[in-house]
């Protein structure tokens, strides 16, 4: 059992110690679609590419400059992420935008960081480089396709002169186009952050994990990537969007390789919930998964009791679950539960709650539970008064501010914001700095219950969305909505988070809108655009927005009338779900290959997937303008592929962009053509299969689609 060596002073100095030591140990393995594993690196042959890589970029002055990561899911990313430690650059971990999605989130990193060079491959230079071409911030960057490169030259690599406040690289936390915020995360918060993680998870060199994280993305690059690297474990990588297309292939892979830490948001265990079946799991032995943590958005006590009973059968054990918090400001992780001991669930007194106090209710239909983040391991967690910056006395809410030398250094190039929120001091003492965390919660014997937010921020699947965002999008789909006047927030429903639009009417078009046609507008730009559904779309009277004396919108009031049904509304659009049974009433024999029944099939699939009425659903459109976003498209895709038997690229529902007639078609033509050649084919081809006639173009991006 070999843990890191606490001597290290930069990440570099644990992959270097850990090729070393143990050349030949594998580390990374790539899992395929299908399960298979597709790639491997061990620890030795990371150490040469990264080596090979960072000599380059050297050569290259690239040392302290910023280095965009454009890459899908696999092993070239994290080779393209040690190659910038081991160069001295700054590594700026992003991902190829989706096809028929702007790139205002990728250019506005890019108007930040302003980085010199761009580490991705062939495929993806060729999908977006002339999307970027004319951007003026990228007019002299130097892309390199680390595919095509030859990783020979590891001997020159001479090690930079790198310390412990040396920045590792920049985490740009999801969210805001407008406003975005690169964490400068240092060699010393990365390993401070992992040994708290070591302690916490009691990981080692026997550790194995499962990943369907996004690399890029803090819980995923941290918590699992790198976590790894430190520990000496192996790491076995598939990507999102397999997970999303099949969630019981993350089961498959824990029960196959013997994984003992694997997890993510909340949202991941529901959906496994809903769409892992008995037939999913037989053979699976899901004993061995010791750590199945669960962070990044809300943790429902609900959701945790129906998995464990769910998958108790399979050796998965209550105890496992491991609710945990944290942020890209922090690192990463922040407080956890403890090893072998079920989560801790507490209800509090609802008309309390209102008030910022934490009771017991005094009897049960006046609770509300909430299941505890765990408990502080780091130096200090503090819940304060967000308006006087006083120590808020016990069982009162308040916001969560932390020390510790987790915290990251701040926000590349953006002074005023790191002071007011990685500069924090508690009145009147002066004590600090603390991060605020902008999270509101309260500690409970010892038990950090996380209750909401102090800002407007929106977490829907684990992803972070700025409201400012999502509110201009809607403005600019549609004419009837007054700028300036919008308001987006998620609410509870059904177990997940939900995304709400209140707009006002334009008053010079009040009397002629039709809000079904605006309801479908804004849900569609705000789905290619931010990749989240629409659930409402509440039109107000003119002039009937709640803002403050100055005029700012009052979000968390909006939301509260909402809730309250106090809103003077016009007009309102509801995203219908249609009965997922009425995909069981069309008849559909696939062997006779019937184009009316075929279409008749997909259509009702579709409305329900995309979650739309088929009243208004045209065949005639491209499917991906109705607002397909990563989970209803893979979902999608999963339904055709396991109905008529075939397979059908992720890329043809956003690249390819076919209608409904189109794609009917399609699968028409494939079908006969499987079964003219199965009926040709004989006992010593048993296992032939044809791949999907698609026009898809031939970039590699499918495993860039991720859940978020």
């Amino acid at each position: 059992m070999i843990h890191a060596n606490h001597s290290s002073k930069t990440f570099v100095d644990v992959l270097a110690a850990r090729a070393s030591a143990t050349p030949d140990s594998s580390v990374y393995h790539m899992l395929a679609d299908d399960g298979s594993e597709s790639g491997a690196l061990t620890f030795g042959e990371l150490d040469r590419r990264a080596r090979a890589l960072g000599h380059h970029l050297e050569s290259l002055n690239a040392r302290g400059e910023r280095v965009l990561l454009l890459y899908p899911a696999g092993l070239d990313y994290i080779t393209a992420l040690f190659g910038c430690m081991y160069g001295g650059a700054i590594a700026v971990p992003a991902y190829p935008p989706r096809m028929n999605r702007k790139l205002s989130r990728l250019l506005s990193i890019v108007e930040n960081c302003s980085p010199k060079f761009i580490l991705t491959d062939s495929s993806v230079i060729v999908a977006i480089r002339a999307g970027l071409a004319n951007h003026p911030a990228l007019q002299s960057v130097h892309w390199i396709a680390t595919d095509l490169f030859d990783f020979s030259g590891d001997n020159r690599w001479v090690r930079p002169p790198l310390g412990s406040d040396s920045l590792a690289f920049l985490q740009y936390t999801s969210g805001s186009t407008a406003d975005p915020k690169g964490v400068m995360v240092t060699h010393a918060n990365l390993l401070h952050n992992e040994a708290l993680i070591q302690k916490a998870y009691a990981l080692n060199s026997e550790t194995v994990v499962v990943s369907w994280l996004p690399i890029y993305h803090d819980m995923g690059l941290i918590g699992n990537v790198l976590a790894s690297a430190y520990n000496g474990a192996r790491c076995y990588i598939m990507s999102p969007a397999a997970f999303l297309r099949r969630p019981a292939a993350w089961f498959e892979a824990i029960s196959r390789f013997g994984a003992t830490a694997s997890g993510g948001p909340n949202f991941a265990y529901e959906l496994c919930v809903q769409k892992v079946q008995a037939e999913h799991c037989a053979g699976l032995d899901l004993s061995r998964w010791s750590i199945a943590f669960s962070g990044a958005e809300p943790v429902r006590a609900a959701t945790l009791d129906r998995f464990a009973a769910k998958f108790g059968p399979y050796g998965f054990r209550r105890e496992a679950l491991y609710p945990c918090y944290g942020m890209a400001e922090t690192t990463l992780f922040v407080t956890g539960g403890r090893i072998e001991q079920p989560p801790v669930i507490q209800a509090f007194d609802k008309s309390a709650l209102q008030q910022n106090q934490a009771f017991e209710p005094a009897e049960p239909s006046a609770g509300e539970s909430y299941v505890s983040s765990g408990r502080s391991q780091v130096e200090r967690v503090v819940i304060v008064d967000p308006a006087t910056r006083t120590v808020c006395a016990e069982a009162s809410v308040g916001e969560i501010w932390i020390s510790d030398p987790s915290v990251a250094a701040g926000y590349w190039n953006n002074p005023d914001l790191t002071a007011a929120t990685f500069r924090a001091h508690i009145a009147p003492t002066g004590e600090g700095p603390f991060l605020r965390t902008g999270d509101l919660g309260v500690i409970k014997n010892g038990e950090l219950f996380v209750m909401g937010r102090t800002k407007d921020l929106i977490i829907i699947r684990g992803r972070n969305h700025y409201p400012q965002d999502i509110e201009l999008t809607a403005e600019l789909s549609h004419p009837g909505l007054r700028p300036g006047c919008t308001v987006a927030f998620s609410v509870e429903a059904g177990g997940e988070e939900r995304l709400i639009i209140v707009g006002e009417a334009a008053r010079e078009r009040r009397s002629s809108l039709v809000i079904d046609e605006m309801g479908e507008k804004v849900h569609r730009a705000v789905a290619e655009e931010h990749g989240v559904a629409v659930s409402e779309l509440v039109l107000l009277q003119p002039a009937g927005s709640l803002k403050t004396s100055s005029g700012k919108l009052q979000r968390g009031a909006t939301r509260q009338a909402y809730l309250a049904g106090e809103l003077n509304a016009l007009k309102m659009w509801r995203n219908v779900v249609h009965d997922e049974r009425l995909i069981e009433t069309v008849y559909m024999d696939t062997s006779a290959m019937d184009l009316q029944g075929i279409e008749a099939w997909l259509e009702a699939e579709v409305c329900v997937k995309l979650k739309i009425p088929q009243a208004r659903f045209d065949r005639n459109r491209p499917i991906a303008e109705y607002g397909i976003d990563s989970l209803a498209g893979v979902e999608l895709v999963a339904a055709i592929e396991e109905k008529l038997g075939m397979e059908l690229p992720f890329e043809s529902l956003f690249v390819a962009e076919p209608s409904l007639t189109r794609l009917a078609g399609i699968i028409r033509e494939e079908l006969a053509l499987k079964a003219t050649v199965q009926a040709t084919v004989t006992m010593d081809s048993p296992n032939l299969a044809l791949p999907l006639a698609f026009p898809v173009p031939t970039y590699g991006v499918s495993s860039a689609r991720e859940a978020n």
